[in-house]
């Protein structure tokens, strides 16, 4: 029953967010651009799958995702796994090998599913002519992502403050956008947004705060937050590093091309 309350519960607050904006779309078709909206039923059909679908959804994170990504970061930091022998000696960020390839294979896997990355993909893919590959941009976003967590999951374990890797991260996100190719620069500033979003969010906060409460010293309001703008960042300089790579191995095929030629 409870369950049953909950889901009704975030159908109701799922429809009180999603109604406002189908009144400002509605409101300027119809008032500003004076306009009758095409195929309505189905407009009105869709918004009806949104609210309900969204509403799964989050009864979902909540059940499922927070549960798994908080209980992997307690066993994967529990002192029986990380000293099995019972050592006694202090812990150091070595021990933590395995949560560092958790984090990374949860950013990957969870960016790879993410569907606002995946919609990126396609429109890229269509106004570039195809220049720009679906599956290389994903993937390329996608390591960035773990690359991104699994560093800031590094950062939660050793303690340091967050500045000092954001400021350097985008230190080098400047540098590469003057020698990246200029078509790819937009897009990879996106694609570092549209990597936060419904699938990788839930379970990196819930990573996040699982690691800093379990990891002795660490507060996890000061230390929990934090991995998501890792995982904004970096897919920015793979994305633009990933384009580089592709510019640098078409330059050099053009210039083998060249010589045999001559």
């Amino acid at each position: 029953m409870s369950l049953t309350l909950q889901v009704l519960d975030t159908l109701l607050l799922t429809a009180r967010d999603v109604v406002p904006i189908a009144v400002i779309l509605f409101g300027f078709q119809l008032g500003v651009l004076k306009r009758p909206i095409a195929n309505w039923r189905k407009v009105l059909l869709g918004f009806v799958y949104v609210i309900i679908g969204l509403s799964f959804f989050l009864v979902g994170l909540e059940l499922a995702l927070f549960p798994i990504g908080e209980s992997m970061a307690e066993q994967l930091t529990s002192p029986s796994f990380l000293h099995p022998e019972g050592d006694n000696s202090p812990y150091v960020w070595q021990d933590y090998f395995w949560v560092y390839i958790f984090a990374a294979a949860i950013g990957f896997s969870t960016t790879i599913a993410e569907p606002s990355l995946i919609a990126v993909a396609i429109k890229a893919n269509e106004v570039s002519g195809g220049t720009i590959g679906i599956q290389g941009l994903r993937i390329s976003v996608a390591i960035g992502v773990s690359m991104g967590i699994s560093l800031g999951c590094f950062r939660i374990v050793v303690g340091d403050p967050i500045h000092y890797y954001i400021m350097a991260g985008y230190v080098l996100v400047v540098i590469q956008t003057f020698y990246a190719p200029k078509m790819i620069v937009p897009l990879a500033y996106d694609s570092g947004g549209v990597t936060t979003s419904t699938v990788t969010v839930p379970l990196v906060a819930a990573l996040g705060l699982g690691l800093a409460t379990n990891v002795e010293g660490r507060d996890p309001l000061i230390d929990g937050f934090g991995l998501i703008a890792f995982a904004s960042l970096f897919p920015m300089i793979t994305v633009m590093g990933y384009a580089q790579l592709v510019e640098f191995l078409s330059k050099r095929k053009s210039a083998k091309e060249r010589e045999h030629a001559l």
